[in-house]
């Protein structure tokens, strides 16, 4: 009988490699090398997701991945990240990962509120503390997933944030991670925020480049809400190199009778796979997860969702806006599943896409498995043209037609925008839209598009 050996790419050993090698000087306790262990052996099982894999059929990463980065050990403040840090100008607490790696110095901890607690994720993992792997581990559905098993066993460092029962934060609190472009590196890291019960919060996140070297980076968020808390998240990625490869994981559990919301900006991010993994701990829960991409280039974003409705009375909406130019490409897939027992589920998804040109590139796939019977859930996924009716109706009244394209595209992603409930990162949030369209106009005037 022959033994079938799976094909290893170089980037695979390279992988193999740098775990055998880091793994000892990792930070963990007993528990959590473990986790690492069993991990880094289900990533050596499966190898690099590829195209095979139905999840990752549209964002091969075992083709875009031809060699793995050195692995970032450790990393410092530059000019330029200090300088882009007070471009951010956030007010209240700001969080900094350079590199993946938690800065003090650079973060803002004299304005932690009442109520929070805020480590680096390596003093987490070496504190010894039982509840750790359980959360660090998330939601059950994600637990096949060969990019987070990577991000599993090479996490190096993040933020653990953990807000006391009842604490209502007035702002929010960022977590601004930092690619310094100094050299090519592999990032790893992963950020848990534990949310008592009747916490209100909200949790921002922002993601640049700011040298000009391409990053492989695996970063991950886990939420761990309690029951009757209002947790809102916003993420931002931006501003990276063009040969940037990017595994972005969010992970949520989310008690009962609480609210959990999600919203992700993406522009200028090259190549960027965001992923969710969503569970009902509790009933009577809504969760609602939205987002907007803006796409040129070559660009590329893959969303992919899994929203598991396991009780009953649960509410979920997934609504993701995409505009797309150049010969750039957009996915939408997203999965939600009623379980037996999750009766009065009311689930609604939608993914809606404009495309600018003849080269852009959209691929929806949204599906539903009900296994209960008294539930209300749909999903639809448009791909169209801008509208001509609307532009000549604002052209009609004098506008010019780059500016009449501008104001349908800044309404159409406007419709996910408006659920950004914190409205100093709403106009953000709108800004940095508005900005992407001045810039797709100049290159559109220049003939670039």
């Amino acid at each position: 009988m022959s033994i079938v050996t799976p094909f290893k790419t170089a980037a695979e050993h390279a992988l193999s490699a740098q775990f055998s090698a880091a793994k000892a000087e990792l930070p963990g306790s007993l528990p959590v090398r473990k986790l690492r262990e069993d991990a880094f052996a289900g990533f050596e099982a499966k190898g690099l997701p590829h195209r095979r894999l139905e999840s990752w059929r549209y964002t091969d990463l075992r083709a875009l991945l031809r060699e793995a980065k050195p692995l970032a050990i450790d990393a410092s403040a530059t000019p330029a990240i200090e300088a882009r840090l007070d471009e951010l100008a956030l007010d209240g607490v700001r969080l900094v990962l350079i590199d993946g790696a938690f800065s003090a110095e650079l973060s803002t901890l004299e304005a932690l509120p009442d109520g929070v607690a805020i480590h680096s994720l390596a003093e987490a993992l070496v504190s010894g503390r039982e509840d750790l792997t359980r959360v660090l581990a998330g939601p059950g559905i994600a637990q096949g997933d060969t990019g987070l098993m990577l991000n599993t066993a090479l996490m190096r460092d993040g933020v653990f944030i953990e807000i006391a029962d009842g604490t209502e934060l007035a702002q929010p609190i960022a977590i601004v991670s930092l690619a310094s472009g100094e050299a090519e590196r592999a990032i790893f890291h992963r950020s848990v925020v534990v949310a008592g019960q009747g916490v209100k919060a909200t949790i921002f996140e922002i993601g640049e480049g700011v040298g000009a070297e391409a990053s492989q980076i695996n970063g991950a968020i886990v939420f761990e809400t309690g029951d009757e808390s209002d947790v809102q998240h916003l993420r931002i990625v931006t501003g990276q190199a063009p040969e940037t490869v990017q595994v972005q994981t969010l992970m949520a559990s989310v008690g009962g009778h609480a609210k959990f919301e999600s919203f992700a900006l993406v522009c200028d991010a090259a190549t960027l796979r965001q992923q969710y993994f969503v569970e009902y701990a509790g009933e009577h829960s809504e969760v609602g997860l939205r987002g907007v991409n803006l796409l040129g280039g070559s660009e590329h974003s893959d969303v992919t969702l899994v929203m598991d409705h396991a009780v009953p009375h649960g509410v979920s909406r997934e609504m993701f806006k995409t505009i797309i130019g150049g010969e750039a490409t957009g996915v939408f897939q997203g999965k939600v599943i009623v379980r037996k027992y999750a009766q009065k589920t009311d689930g609604g998804m939608r993914s809606n896409t404009l495309l600018l040109n003849d080269g852009a590139t959209m691929f929806n796939k949204p599906e539903l498995e009900i296994f209960a019977d008294d539930v209300v859930c749909g999903h639809g996924a448009t791909v169209a043209q801008m509208d001509g009716e609307q532009l000549f109706y604002l052209m009609a009244r004098g506008l010019p037609r780059r500016e009449a394209e501008a104001l349908v595209l800044q309404a159409f992603a406007g419709e996910a925008v408006e659920f950004v409930q914190d409205e100093s990162l709403r106009g953000m949030v709108m800004d940095r839209i508005e900005a992407w369209l001045a810039r797709r106009d100049v290159a559109a005037v220049a003939g670039a598009v």
